[in-house]
């Protein structure tokens, strides 16, 4: 039982760990930190983080890096780290956590939108699954954009007696600097557009290089370079690169080892066990923690606008994850069926369904122990 339930245990806590980046990098750019400033940190922190685990799990397994590979991560680097990162906290820092976490959701449907043109995912209008697709992408923009152009009546809510008096502080000196909440929702959406294209080189390079580890240490070492480049040119002066006793070394510290380094190798071994779809499903988590969090901590109001877009949003993920989990397991089916009962452990070798032969077969080792 414990073993069935581990990887969703793990997930949540993935959840309350990328819920905690965006509640302490809202409040160290509140402080004055430049967001640029703070990604080129994360990457910094992030190649220190992953390059040991590059180097003792995959020296032996990694792959020869030719010209094409080491391209292709650099490309990861552009869109999948720099371009992703820099405008989402500029988003972050326009809007709020609560916003910039429901548009995030809007990736599995710009990433069909994106695939579709390279040949990567099949509309298949006539069928359930495809008709899902378009249905979630449909409610999912539609939520991106009444959450971007429409606030409405703020709802009443019962007020928090456990406000951290610090964030207090924080958000009222950022608040001076005023909101754009058009332009940190465009933020959001162009990184996930970014997201999205990193999604579609990785898949390719994945293919040829099946070395995640290595990949994202020099993934993230390119990209500190870009993003340090990126924050000289707009942070000239020494004091906005200065690291104290303070939240902007919390922040820094925080994003690149708990969510560059930590949650990448857990998320990684949830893939593994249970596939990429069901850590998919996690993401609206993401949402409700950062929208207590912030209600609780910081003190951030809801509006009529912002919970239904993000309500519509919700609804759009899960229906664009279902019509992909009905088209993976027809997928699989096919290929049990054609491979044969003789070659049915090679055909069921998925990343959704491994784990459930590998867990009957450890249960039948320990006669059913639970060990």
């Amino acid at each position: 039982m414990s073993r069935e339930f581990l990887p969703a245990i793990v997930m949540v806590l993935v959840q309350v760990g990328f819920a905690g980046l965006n509640i302490l990098s809202k409040l160290a750019m509140d402080s004055g930190m430049n967001p640029f400033v703070m990604v080129a940190y994360r990457q910094i922190i992030a190649t220190l983080v992953t390059g040991p685990f590059a180097y003792f799990w995959e020296r032996k397994t990694r792959e020869k890096i030719t010209k094409t590979i080491l391209f292709q991560i650099f490309l990861c680097s552009i869109f999948g780290a720099t371009m992703n990162q820099c405008l989402y906290y500029l988003g972050l820092k326009y809007s709020s956590t609560t916003i910039a976490c429901a548009l995030n959701n809007l990736l599995p449907a710009v990433i069909f939108i994106m695939a579709v043109p390279f040949r990567m995912e099949t509309v298949g209008i006539k069928k359930a699954a495809g008709q899902a697709k378009i249905i979630g992408t449909i409610l999912c923009v539609g939520g991106a954009m009444l959450m971007t152009f429409y606030k409405g009546e703020l709802i009443h809510i019962w007020e928090s007696n456990i406000h951290w008096r610090y964030a207090i502080d924080m958000r009222h000196r950022g608040s001076h600097n005023g909101q754009n909440m058009v332009l940190g929702c465009m933020l959001v959406v162009g990184s996930c557009f970014g997201w999205a294209i990193w999604f579609i080189i990785q898949a390719k390079m994945s293919k040829n290089f099946a070395s995640p580890y290595s990949s994202c240490s020099l993934m993230t070492f390119m990209a500190s370079i870009e993003c340090f480049i990126i924050g000289a040119c707009v942070e000239r002066k020494a004091s906005g690169w200065a690291l104290g006793w303070d939240i902007r070394l919390i922040v820094s510290l925080y994003t690149g080892i708990v969510n560059s380094g930590i949650s990448f190798c857990l998320m990684n071994w949830c893939i593994q066990r249970r596939g990429p779809l069901f850590v998919s499903m996690f993401s609206p988590l993401l949402l409700i923690i950062v929208a207590i969090f912030g209600w609780a901590f910081l003190d951030e109001k809801l509006y009529v606008g912002s919970a239904a877009g993000s309500a519509l949003i919700v609804v759009g993920l899960y229906a664009v994850l279902w019509g992909k989990g009905k088209e993976f397991k027809k997928i699989c089916n096919i290929n049990v069926k054609t491979m044969g009962e003789e070659h049915e452990e090679r055909a069921i070798d998925l990343p959704m369904y491994k784990s459930d032969f590998q867990d009957e077969e450890i249960s039948k080792e320990n006669g059913n122990s639970g060990v």
